[in-house]
């Protein structure tokens, strides 16, 4: 009979002895590793969180398991992930043992890679005890599973890592570490996400010491020194002064900018659709949605500062009217969509309209001056080749020629927002719209949201481009909403 505190453990031998040769740590290295406990929330977040601790090590609680078993049957986007995470484990996990799955096996990324760090499944082993939370919860079998390693592991760090704030604030009233998942943010600040532009008090050309200027097919470009202060500077970026100069670097040396020289007036009177740009930062967007080699554009912006109006115009425009492209696709990430969209009856689009009210708005704003509105949108919705899609129903899918409106993406994850730009195929081009500081996704906030991933990845794309649009100008009363309340 064994006593107390003696439970028999499985025989796994140490870490170092299962890595392959080459590959191994010493147990000074070993000594150094913390060991991370991943919620659920971010394997939806990331299904391929487990392959990012570098040499640390990674425990999934049995409690998350269950969750992700859970939210694995369906069509929404949230079970797509957790099948792709359940993937990612098992990947990992196929052939080892169940000693060695308890107690971590070596991870892997990529058949030629040394393992740095194990993935083990977390079971709780102690009986319950006054220092456990209540287990009827699970976020609660979660802490207690940590409060168990922690003891087992004596002073190895040991952090919960989730998306859940309210969660992370419990484990630390329980005395435990607890942080967010920061692996896909990439700015501490969206203060310092770029803007697209770069504004200048004066005169732009009083800060160049140089500059030589040749005309190409009717262009006038500028080239123009890289100095210190434009070490950052990115194509397909705008340079303002208060002189009336504007530029659009058209490439990047190491040495150098070219600078594409804009006309104001001619940004200013640019007609897309009827629709004609109330400032210079919608002006700049019309731009680059108008330009067939930007294939991304990213719009982003307070309320009412004419993101989904600007990208409807333009798509209208470049399937109607250039016939650029063959049909729009429009759709939109709003908080509870994956989950009511199959309760609403009726046809896919029509399950859509609810959730697309905005881009029916922007149309009828498009034709407000028409002797019939109503008539008007009718007659673009019948004959403009525009489909409303869920993204329930994008994965998988390859759109040719197409134009892709994404709105509301400040709701979508990173690897979301990825699944979605994938889809387009040969001859499409993707806007994706957002406000960061409107965010409805529980676990998302301005740093890890999706669209600050991405405006931050596409710096330098020379096919991509990005503007954050000023000003309120819906109307005096939305503008002074913003600034006030």
């Amino acid at each position: 009979m064994m006593t107390d505190g003696a439970e028999r453990q499985p025989f796994n031998p140490p870490l170092e002895q299962r890595l392959p040769e080459g590959a191994r740590m010493t147990r000074e290295d070993r000594s150094q590793t913390k060991m991370y406990v991943v919620d659920t929330n971010v394997l939806i977040h990331d299904p391929s969180a487990v392959l990012n601790f570098e040499e640390h090590d990674v425990v999934i609680p049995m409690t998350v398991l269950e969750e992700l078993d859970q939210l694995k049957n369906g069509k929404q986007s949230v079970a797509a992930d957790c099948r792709q995470a359940i993937r990612t484990i098992d990947r990992i996990l196929e052939s080892a043992d169940p000693s060695a799955i308890e107690t971590g096996v070596p991870i892997t990324r990529g058949e030629k890679s040394a393992p740095l760090g194990t993935l083990a499944i977390g079971m709780a082993r102690s009986s319950a005890s006054e220092h456990q939370l209540p287990e009827h919860l699970n976020d609660n079998r979660i802490i207690n599973l940590l409060a168990e390693l922690q003891k087992r592991h004596g002073d190895k760090p040991i952090i919960l890592v989730s998306k859940d704030i309210n969660m992370r604030l419990k484990a630390r009233g329980f005395g435990l570490e607890a942080e967010d998942y920061h692996t896909d943010q990439l700015v501490d600040d969206v203060r310092y996400l770029p803007s697209g532009y770069h504004e200048f008090e004066g005169s732009f050309w009083d800060r160049i010491e140089k500059v030589e200027t040749v005309q190409r097919a009717g262009i006038t470009e500028h080239l123009v020194p890289r100095s210190e202060e434009m070490e950052d500077y990115q194509i397909n970026e705008f340079i303002l002064d208060q002189q009336g100069f504007i530029g659009r670097i058209t490439e990047t040396e190491p040495e150098r900018l070219v600078i594409e020289d804009l006309y104001r007036d001619d940004l200013m009177h640019q007609q897309v659709w009827g629709l004609t740009p109330r400032d210079i930062y919608q002006a700049l967007a019309l731009n680059l949605l108008m330009d067939p080699d930007v294939h991304l554009v990213n719009l982003t912006g307070s309320a009412g500062s004419g993101k989904t109006i600007l990208a409807l115009a333009a798509a209208i425009e470049l399937t109607v009217a250039s016939k650029d492209y063959k049909r729009i696709i429009t759709t939109r990430s709003t908080q509870g969509l994956d989950e009511d969209i199959g309760f609403l009856p009726g046809t896919e689009a029509e399950k859509m309209e609810p959730w697309l009210g905005a881009i029916v708005d922007n149309l009828e704003a498009l034709h407000e001056d028409d002797e019939n509105m109503h008539s008007s949108v009718d007659y673009i919705l019948s004959k403009v080749p525009m489909q409303f899609k869920s993204l329930n129903y994008i994965r998988g899918r390859s759109f040719q020629h197409s134009l892709i409106i994404i709105d509301e993406s400040q709701n979508l994850t990173p690897h979301q927002l990825k699944t979605i730009i994938t889809r387009a195929g040969t001859g499409s081009k993707v806007v994706c719209l957002g406000n960061l500081s409107q965010i409805d996704t529980a676990y998302l906030n301005s740093l890890s949201s999706g669209l600050t991933y991405m405006t931050e990845r596409f710096k330098g794309f020379k096919h991509g481009g990005h503007i954050h649009l000023q000003g309120v100008p819906r109307s005096p009363l939305a503008e002074y909403a913003e600034e006030n309340l």
